[in-house]
């Protein structure tokens, strides 16, 4: 059954410098978002949202370029069935999909499940596991839907996921659903540049902070001197100087280039869904950015955390939460008759993207103002303190930093020769290994605010088993060359990662970066330990705070070539990205 569809004509304001349509056809397409009725069915309340819904086991997909204008100037972007996002994909759990994807672009194509669990050869990463989708072919998927949840999918070519090309996707059980609510909201969030994302790679390739303008000033040496004193305040600056980086550098690509987008739709334009006072609604939090770590609020409005990545987790409530690029929260919230505000604002709080939920259209609440940046901390860029007061980073080109006296919740490692390169600025010699840590910028905000140590998945491991094996790998890169790799291997000049099949494998990963990386590993469950090595929550994208070490298990179940990355778009491109190789 198709969408019921009404569409009304978005006027801009003229006189606004940059007025913003937000919209990529031109048009709304209006839906009730219910549990009781399919989506696609509805017709007695109605919300905006420009995303078509689609639901069986047989798919038709295009993609193509698509004129749009999010900022006042007219763009060319790529689309999946003319719509941005693309259509949210519903399935059934057992049901086998089948879909068709036919290419209308210039280039190669394709399209990656993100956090399926399906044979390698439906994947859809060029290079890896097929082809790619070739200008003017069709390219069928079919595998079987074998788990459940919210989940979302992107092009894996190019920088496509940056000009349009990704969706949703929603896997109903075959049975009840445990979680249980009135009303169900897709909340996709992303981030667009009018740039072309070539010239914004070369931008960085360039100078790494080449869209930092929170830069240090003047003023924020005199604030130190006022607050430290002069000599501390000096010596702080004299460090960061040093080390030629930046402490307010939390996001390579800020709102200078962004414009950030809920469903789609610009700030301006304003997403809204309905609910009646009391209802019980699910919001299925998205992050398809290319490059964008959102705080998501709903002031007023508390939230409970009901899932990650499409696994039931056992239910937390919050204030906030911090979702990494390609994450997946579904909150359940109990609105009351009132409006309130969807507030997403970028890691580096230069930007935000918006939405409203309200009993009626024509309400809004007001939209919070972005919270002040913070610095990077000492511990996010050098790890656990010393009992000295000197943190544990090694700057040299040629040897390790000698032994330092660990703190509570570090550990002492040891880097690859490989890291000892120009592709490595930085390495981590005593990370911290807490999961209880929000991040920079939510610290001790006011606010209950989710971390990893919230998180349990229902029903513990997949695997009883514990580890027989251990695989250490070190996020690394060199902002001043913009490179980014693993061990101080980019991915051309790494070779494949062999996991054994069968085989329970704990992975550690040390990020020796000021970034936080959201390491993806394609087809397999990646399962977070906590400091003390119990299992902790099931997820297929971990993010990796700077200067953390973080470990989870692997049940080695499916056979094949698979991705491994960070799924930051301009890091996975840079280099940091392995192949592995299950046999």
């Amino acid at each position: 059954m198709k969408p019921i569809v009404d569409q009304f004509p978005i006027v801009p304001d003229p006189s606004r410098r940059r007025f913003v349509q937000g919209l990529a056809a031109g048009g709304a397409m209006l839906a009730l978002s219910s549990v009781h009725k399919p989506l696609w069915a509805q017709s007695e309340d109605r919300s905006t949202s420009i995303v078509p819904i689609l639901s069986g086991s047989q798919f038709d997909l295009t993609i193509a370029e698509l004129p749009v204008n999010f900022t006042g100037a007219p763009r060319i972007a790529t689309a999946i069935n003319g719509s941005i996002p693309g259509p949210t994909l519903r399935w059934r759990e057992g049901d086998t999909v089948t879909l068709r994807v036919t290419n209308h672009l210039k280039e190669s194509t394709s399209i990656h499940w993100h956090g399926m669990i399906l044979p390698y050869q439906m994947d859809g990463v060029p290079g890896i596991s097929f082809d790619g989708i070739a200008p003017g072919e069709t390219f069928t998927y079919r595998f079987k839907v074998q788990q459940t949840g919210t989940y979302w999918y992107h092009s894996h070519s190019g920088f496509q996921e940056q000009t349009g090309v990704y969706g949703a996707i929603i896997i109903d059980p075959a049975g009840s659903d445990p979680i249980q609510a009135d009303r169900d909201y897709v909340v996709q969030l992303s981030d667009w540049t009018d740039e072309d994302p070539m010239k914004v790679f070369a931008k960085l390739k360039k100078m790494g902070d080449y869209y930092n303008f929170n830069q240090l000033t003047a003023g924020d040496f005199l604030r130190d001197t006022g607050n430290m004193g002069w000599r501390s305040a000096l010596q702080k600056r004299r460090m960061w100087n040093q080390m030629r980086m930046s402490p307010t550098d939390l996001g390579d690509i800020t709102a200078y280039s962004y414009t950030y987008l809920m469903n789609g739709m610009t700030p301006n334009s304003n997403w809204t869904g309905l609910f009646k006072p009391g209802e019980r609604v699910r919001l299925r939090i998205i992050n398809s950015g290319a490059q964008s770590f959102f705080d998501v609020r709903i002031p007023g409005l508390k939230m409970t955390v009901v899932q990650t990545d499409g696994q039931d987790v056992e239910p937390v409530t919050v204030d906030e939460l911090r979702i990494g690029v390609s994450e997946t929260y579904d909150v359940i919230v109990t609105p009351e008759d009132e409006p309130y505000t969807i507030f997403a604002q970028s890691m580096d709080r230069t930007g935000f993207a918006r939405g409203t939920l309200t009993p009626r259209i024509g309400l809004m609440a007001p939209v919070p103002s972005v919270d002040e940046p913070e610095w990077l901390t000492m511990t996010d860029m050098m790890g656990e303190m010393s009992h000295d007061g000197m943190a544990g980073m090694d700057h040299s080109e040629h040897m390790m930093t000698g032994a330092v006296a660990m703190g509570a919740g570090a550990t002492q490692v040891r880097h690859a020769k490989t890291e000892y390169g120009p592709s490595v600025d930085m390495r981590v010699d005593t990370p911290r290994t807490n999961l209880d840590d929000p991040g920079i910028g939510l610290r001790n905000n006011g606010r209950r605010v989710l971390t990893y140590a919230d998180l349990h998945t229902v029903g513990g491991a997949m695997d009883p088993r514990g580890a027989e094996r251990e695989i250490e790998l070190h996020l690394t890169g060199n902002m001043e060359r913009y490179t980014w790799s693993i061990d101080g291997l980019e991915f051309g000049k790494s070779t494949p990662i062999h996991f054994r099949y069968g085989e329970r494998l704990r992975v550690i990963l040390h990020n020796d970066t000021m970034m936080t990386h959201p390491m993806h590993l394609h087809g397999l469950w990646s399962e977070l330990e906590s400091p003390d090595g119990h299992f902790q929550v099931r997820k297929h994208a971990i993010s990796v705070q700077p200067a953390q070490r973080v470990s989870f298990l692997v049940a080695v179940d499916a056979l094949g070539h698979w991705a491994w990355h960070c799924h930051l778009l301009y890091h996975m491109d840079a280099g940091m990205f392995r192949e592995v190789v299950v046999a």
